[in-house]
């Protein structure tokens, strides 16, 4: 018998580093990159980054629940990314590059609000956490050249400098996570 799918939709700066990551998690099955939490309809990257649109770049993550749990989709999300920054992460800055969690269901509304009260109270930051946390409405996929960037150019510059650094952090943080 098939299980159902699961789904978290994610955003943490650019979604070509949020993609990179995802993708090496076992029981990850599929890290699609694209545009939510806004109010246009189906957007552009161009409208997105102008931010017109009011959309955050974001990864929608297929994920098998019996290998990987969303608590630990959101440990890692968090620990990639700095999450007490509003619409920045690094050199990147507007608001489609802003910290946020898209979630499918109550219960992931509910496992976000404990993660995020946790991390505060361990004093991790140091500031508090900044991360908007809404329902999901809408989410459209990116443009193709958006998908699978880091696996398709890993020799780009943004990819070298900014991406490969993030993903060698992850695989060094979250050993026991990594697909085998």
């Amino acid at each position: 018998m098939l299980q159902p799918m699961h789904y978290a939709t994610l955003g943490g700066g650019c979604f070509w580093c949020l993609e990179a990551v995802f993708q090496q998690i076992r029981g990850v099955l599929h890290v699609e990159s694209g545009y939510s939490g806004g109010f246009t309809e189906d957007p552009t990257y161009k409208e997105v980054c102008a931010e017109t649109t009011g959309h955050a770049e974001v990864v929608n993550i297929t994920y098998d629940p019996a290998e990987v749990t969303y608590r630990e989709l959101l440990e890692v999300f968090f620990s990639i990314h700095d999450p007490t920054t509003p619409n920045r992460q690094g050199a990147d800055v507007g608001s489609q590059y802003r910290s946020i969690i898209l979630y499918h269901n109550e219960d992931q509304q509910e496992v976000a609000g404990e993660v995020i009260r946790h991390l505060n109270e361990l004093g991790l930051f140091d500031q508090s956490i900044v991360t908007e946390v809404k329902p999901l409405e809408v989410f459209y996929k990116a443009e193709d050249h958006h998908q699978n960037f880091y696996l398709n150019n890993p020799g780009q510059g943004y990819c070298r400098a900014v991406i490969a650094p993030k993903v060698a952090h992850f695989r060094r943080t979250h050993l026991e996570k990594l697909v085998r």
